[in-house]
């Protein structure tokens, strides 16, 4: 099979293509005949060198993928050869075949194309473990989401407008904006031409956010808590403008807030075979009859990877970004 080699860490260009054996799947595992593969910040970090792949997970890059079941491994009875499935990788997806544990796999929703089906797995898992299992999300609620026009932003407005939650975005550009308001946000929020505290605050008559879903880090996490309402739960799930940071905990204290992030490679296959069966019973309902549908900004064949990366860091982009295998 052809796949995507990473010889060494570094930029785009390390990556290359290569061929190699087709993966046997093992007990509890598919085998994918991979026709998409979803392109995710994870990615680039671990390309980077700064996210190794978890014990036993492949060291080919690529969390998530569609296509169709080419083999089952001893004890899956779920999934069947021929079977068109999207899927939560632990690595791997860069590929013309891939393994998913079964239990991470879920059937590519009617009416959608092996593109559109390859941009759900890991930011549909990872929305709904944090807003949901970590924080709680409920109707009536509102949300503070940033990077809203990303592939989670995306995911995460129109997952919080079906549940009933008022939500706010930040983005980079009118455009960005337009489109986080097209999907459902009451309110978009330049942050290059506004604070979006004191935006936030205005819009709720100074109560905050419930809940607030950030990848940004550096100055933003103060500024949560600053925008959060009482017994607001703030969630990181990413740190792209730094880790390090100084904050006043005292309003975390006043407030009774709760400060919490994941990261969803690590996490047990139990866990994430919850988050599965959640989204199934669901979201997929929502994404099948098109409430909820995935927002693709690019294509690329699997040989210009590079690109796809470029892209991808560029932040460029509104959507998902996804592999043509």
């Amino acid at each position: 099979m052809r796949y995507i080699d990473l010889p060494e860490f570094g930029g785009p260009e390390k990556m290359q293509l290569a061929q190699g054996d087709v993966p046997v799947a093992g007990a509890g595992e598919v085998l994918i005949r991979v026709e998409a593969a979803g392109v995710n910040r994870p990615d680039v970090v671990q390309r980077a060198g700064f996210y190794p792949p978890p014990a036993g997970a492949s060291p080919v890059l690529g969390l998530e993928v569609a296509g169709q079941v080419a083999a089952v491994g001893e004890g899956v009875t779920r999934w069947q050869v021929g079977e068109r499935v999207c899927a939560l990788t632990n690595g791997g997806g860069y590929a013309e075949y891939a393994l998913a544990p079964a239990a991470q796999c879920l059937p590519v929703p009617e009416g959608l194309t092996a593109v559109e089906a390859a941009a759900l797995p890991e930011t549909f898992f990872t929305v709904w473990s944090n807003l949901i299992h970590r924080a709680h999300l409920k109707q009536g609620e509102t949300l503070l989401v940033h990077g809203g026009s990303s592939g989670i932003g995306t995911s995460a407005i129109q997952i919080a407008v079906s549940l009933g939650v008022r939500v706010f975005a930040t983005a980079g550009s009118a455009e960005k904006c337009a489109a986080c308001k097209k999907l459902g946000a009451e309110r978009a929020i330049n942050y290059r031409e506004q604070d979006f505290v004191a935006e936030v605050r205005a819009a709720t008559n100074n109560r905050g956010a419930d809940v607030i879903l950030d990848m940004v880090g550096g100055d933003y996490v103060d500024r949560n808590i600053q925008a959060a309402a009482q017994d607001g739960r703030i969630v990181n799930i990413a740190f792209l403008a730094g880790a390090r940071v100084e904050v006043n905990m005292l309003p975390v204290m006043l407030k009774r807030l709760t400060l919490t992030g994941s990261t969803l490679r690590p996490q047990r296959p139990e866990v994430k075979a919850a988050i599965a069966r959640d989204l199934l019973e669901q979201v997929w309902p929502l994404v099948a009859t098109g409430k909820i549908r995935p927002q693709i900004a690019a294509t690329f064949p699997l040989a210009d990877v590079a690109a796809a990366h470029r892209l991808m860091e560029s932040s460029n982009h509104i959507g998902k970004i996804v592999l043509e295998i």
